[in-house]
């Protein structure tokens, strides 16, 4: 099945297929499950419309079917939906595709340290400052997840390991950063910028495309 014919991959649809892989259900009851799972702690569903907007998604790819309405009485009726055959196979293909190809390659705050130079050095350390405080409360929060999770089998608590080893990993490089910064070791002003780009900017010819060179 090609990706034309599924879509493009997305991951709360992932956790939605997989979902209606172990039964027909409606999305509130998906809602329900992906919080008490812990599943909001690896896909956006903090608006609720998000969730609908990916079911609809998935119901006009053919994804997913209506199985049946069931009468709320004073409350809404609820649409229950199903995984089709299709859906089963997408939802195979996304997750071998995202398990050896996934990964964002343009992360916000990679570009923003990229960029790190556009603030004053002290500007700078201490919006990471900021950041630290952050990622150690994320990663308190993921070693209480993971302390509580206690006796539950490790299949269902690798997402919590790698966060962890993330947030580890992240957090003691900003920490680095900023200690550089703060002693002095990692420093710079707006001469020493003008320096620098002056030093690597490119000659004017080669700043221009080949076919701007070869046409003039």
């Amino acid at each position: 099945m090609s990706m034309k014919a599924t879509g493009q991959r997305s991951t709360l649809g992932l956790i939605v297929l997989g979902l209606l892989a172990e039964e027909p259900m409606h999305a509130y009851r998906m809602q329900q499950l992906i919080r008490q799972r812990g599943k909001d702690r690896v896909v956006n569903v903090r608006a609720r419309q998000s969730l609908y907007q990916v079911v609809e998604r998935l119901l006009r790819l053919g994804l997913i079917a209506v199985r049946e309405t069931v009468p709320g009485g004073s409350h809404p009726d609820r649409v229950v939906y199903a995984i089709t055959e299709a859906g089963r196979e997408t939802a195979t293909e996304w997750q071998r595709q995202m398990l050896s190809l996934g990964r964002d390659p343009f992360p916000e705050f990679v570009a923003a340290v990229s960029m790190l130079m556009a603030l004053p050095p002290d500007d700078a350390r201490r919006q990471l400052e900021r950041r630290i405080e952050l990622l150690a409360a994320d990663l308190a929060e993921t070693e209480a997840v993971l302390a509580a999770s206690d006796g539950l089998p490790r299949l269902f608590l690798l997402d919590e390991e790698y966060r962890r080893a993330l947030l580890t990993a992240e957090l003691a490089w900003v920490r680095s950063v900023v200690t550089d910064l703060r002693d002095r070791r990692l420093d710079w002003d707006e001469p020493w910028r003008r320096r620098v780009a002056a030093d690597f900017d490119l000659p004017p010819d080669e700043a221009r495309s080949p076919d701007e060179r070869t046409t003039s």
